[in-house]
């Protein structure tokens, strides 16, 4: 993936950067079997009030189902095409399978239009291939990772990220995640060999507020700027500073830098060295 710097030509475009999408090698729809109906809360919950702020508009977009749990075995799938997902910063690959089913998976770095995949506990060692943890060698990249056996990979599946295996142990297999948090996960998790692709996404600067209302996020207001029944940083003549010993939310609850992870959490027990 390379990176797009836009001519200031306008103020939207000075210092604006957008993905060239060379990697994409499809200007068709997506598979129309593949997609569904995307209904987003925009913030709401069901009552129809406001539960997250900022959040609202945006581009339509159309849901493309992803198979996260790979369980496709010992069948060999040969990648159809890279294309565009706007629900994820990575892109994602349309596999056809040697009996004619077709699914949409995470992009591995260096993934081309013809490579042959496969998934199962007799897979290669290749990238783009998904094992279970106690078949993929010391030191590799993996991603789309398990945390319960059959349940789909959960973590490591943004843009770039990989996560790195350290150690087997009994039945547990040892992972430094991107976060460089240490963790347990048992070794019948299945994990995709490789990076994820679009590892330049964290480089593009979105350079116009209106692309911030295509994504779906509305303005954000600073609290010090606001009046004091509106936010406990509110008030004050001219450029005042919020006055309290430490930031907190409009609800007062402390803000900026607290741990937010909960307490006493039942996967306490397998983090061997808490992320930075």
């Amino acid at each position: 993936m390379v990176i797009r710097i836009y001519k200031p030509n306008t103020p939207g475009t000075r210092n604006r950067g957008v993905s060239s999408f060379n990697e994409i090698t499809t200007k068709n729809k997506p598979e129309r079997s593949l997609i569904t109906a995307n209904h987003r809360a925009r913030g709401r919950n069901n009552q129809g009030l406001i539960t997250i702020r900022h959040r609202g508009g945006g581009h339509k977009r159309r849901y493309r189902v992803i198979d996260f749990k790979r369980n496709k075995h010992n069948i060999a799938a040969r990648v159809a095409s890279i294309e565009y997902d706007p629900n994820r910063n990575a892109r994602i690959s349309l596999l056809h399978y040697q009996d004619g089913e077709k699914r949409y998976i995470l992009t591995a770095q260096n993934i081309k239009v013809g490579t042959t995949l496969m998934s199962g506990p007799d897979a290669e060692i290749q990238i783009g291939n998904s094992l279970p943890l106690e078949n993929i060698p010391l030191g590799l990249e993996v991603h789309n990772v398990e945390l319960i056996p059959n349940n789909g990979g959960q973590i490591v599946r943004a843009a770039g990220t990989s996560a790195k295996i350290l150690a087997k142990e009994g039945k547990y297999v040892t992972l430094r995640l991107p976060s460089k948090e240490i963790r347990l996960i048992r070794k019948e998790c299945y994990a995709t060999i490789g990076v994820v692709s679009n590892g330049e996404h964290s480089n593009i600067t979105i350079g116009k507020a209106g692309k911030k209302r295509w994504l779906g996020i509305r303005p954000t207001v600073r609290g010090v700027v606001m009046n004091p029944c509106d936010h406990p940083h509110g008030g004050g003549e001219g450029r005042s500073p919020i006055g309290r010993k430490r930031p907190i939310t409009p609800w007062g609850k402390a803000a900026l830098g607290v741990k937010t992870r909960k307490r006493r959490k039942a996967s306490d027990i397998y983090i061997v060295r808490r992320r930075k």
